[in-house]
């Protein structure tokens, strides 16, 4: 079972609103930001793919190497399997990071079959494979698969925002913020959309970097 899906502006408000019930924090959080967007992906190998390549580089770097990849037809199982290294290094991947290409390739994901896993399978799956840990599950199991209950605590801005959000000393860890999350379930996953809004506030108005 996959549980609740989020695929409307009216599912985002509808867990928007229950979060504002349930935490007057969170209700704040939403007063400041307005409403929150969909942010809804395509599923699939090149979403995978994509983040591998946005890996432990800036936003700029990361649109210009998907863009070489993508105007050389580089972006699907087929023809990422049959190109060399030097193909791929042509293009501006690392050693590193064609090394995941190819592993993501050869791990053969049945990418409709993911839709209606639950989400532990879902994290589970993926993160078998090198170069995707739990974050980039995370990720795509919200906003690729629209599961309305995953959320992605290793994230810095999710752990910033917290921060602020809840007055705290420092920004809290992964462990500790999957722990305060738990509070947001079933809508773990608008929670994170909020927290993403919320931080763009936070770093407008305290000047973070």
């Amino acid at each position: 079972m996959t549980g609740r899906l989020i695929e409307t502006d009216g599912d985002v408000r509808e867990g928007a609103q229950w979060l504002s019930q349930t935490c007057p924090r969170l209700a704040y959080a939403f007063d400041q930001t307005g409403p929150l967007p969909l942010r809804r992906r395509p599923d699939g190998f090149a979403q995978l793919l994509s983040a591998i390549v946005s890996q432990q580089v800036s936003v700029a770097s990361a649109r210009a190497i998907w863009a070489k990849l993508e105007a050389a037809g580089m972006v699907d199982p087929a023809t990422v399997r049959a190109a060399c290294e030097d193909d791929l290094r042509a293009l501006g991947l690392s050693r590193q990071k064609i090394r995941y290409a190819h592993a993501l390739v050869a791990a053969d994901i049945d990418y409709a079959g993911l839709r209606s896993l639950p989400d532990g399978e879902v994290i589970k799956t993926l993160v078998a494979v090198p170069g995707i840990g739990n974050w980039t599950a995370e990720i795509y199991a919200m906003f690729s698969l629209g599961r309305a209950d995953v959320f992605a605590p290793g994230d810095l801005a999710l752990q910033e925002a917290a921060r602020s959000l809840y007055a705290l000393d420092a920004r809290p860890k992964e462990s500790a913020l999957r722990e305060m999350a738990v509070a947001w379930s079933p809508w773990r996953s608008v929670a994170a959309r909020l927290l993403f809004a919320y931080y763009r506030v936070v770093k407008q108005r305290e000047g973070i970097t």
